[in-house]
């Protein structure tokens, strides 16, 4: 084996924990350990109401957590060049986001608002949208949520600028520890004409307010 490419794999792994080698458990280890959770906690994972409990979890584990099984990238990659001169912004407002912290692993629930100035090509639509619930379906923190989200669109599409705003409840904070269910947290990101231009920017934030 070559030794620079094992160093740079090693590296690699070191500086991005989440690009190491893991070997995915089997359904049966996963409710296993969903057993595990409910004796922890103090119940009887035999009895009848909880003995189908794990295979539920597990089920919806997998639902909420497909982002890792796709490609956000790719989801960008059919584009369309006849834009006739377009050159504004395209928007989307008040897309559902529905998360997990990867703190806690509890649900992070909010909205979406995102916008990008085409140069030469444009998209559907509907890949923003599922852009965004790709990156959602991951252990995730907002922020790098965010960031993720703009880097993806910024590189696939190659536009002017782009602009996104999350706003969203973490049960983390609303339900436990400190238990504030009326506050949200409001991330942001802005490339190009939204971040050089501050008319940009607000017209962008008009906007989201309708």
């Amino acid at each position: 084996m070559d030794m620079n490419a094992a160093v740079d794999g090693l590296r690699s792994t070191m500086t991005d924990p989440r690009s190491a080698p893991l070997k995915k458990p089997s359904r049966e280890e996963a409710e296993a350990a969903v057993r595990t959770l409910i004796a922890w906690a103090g119940d009887n994972p035999a009895r009848e109401g909880l003995i189908d409990t794990p295979g539920r979890v597990v089920r919806a584990y997998e639902e909420f957590f497909e982002g890792y099984n796709e490609d956000p990238y790719k989801e960008l990659t059919r584009t369309f060049e006849e834009v006739e001169g377009y050159s504004d912004m395209v928007m989307l407002r008040d897309i559902a986001i529905e998360s997990h912290c990867e703190h806690h692993m509890v649900a992070i629930l909010g909205k979406a608002h995102v916008a990008y100035v085409p140069t030469s090509k444009v998209v559907g639509i509907s890949k923003l949208a599922r852009v965004i619930e790709i990156f959602a379906k991951r252990l995730q923190t907002q922020e790098t949520m965010t960031a993720q989200i703009a880097d993806t669109i910024n590189r696939a599409l190659e536009p002017a600028g782009v602009a996104i705003l999350i706003e969203a409840k973490h049960q983390c904070m609303t339900t436990r520890g400190i238990k504030k269910p009326d506050v949200a947290t409001i991330t942001s990101q802005f490339t190009g004409v939204f971040r050089d231009d501050p008319r940009m920017e607000a017209r962008f934030m008009q906007m989201i307010r309708g």
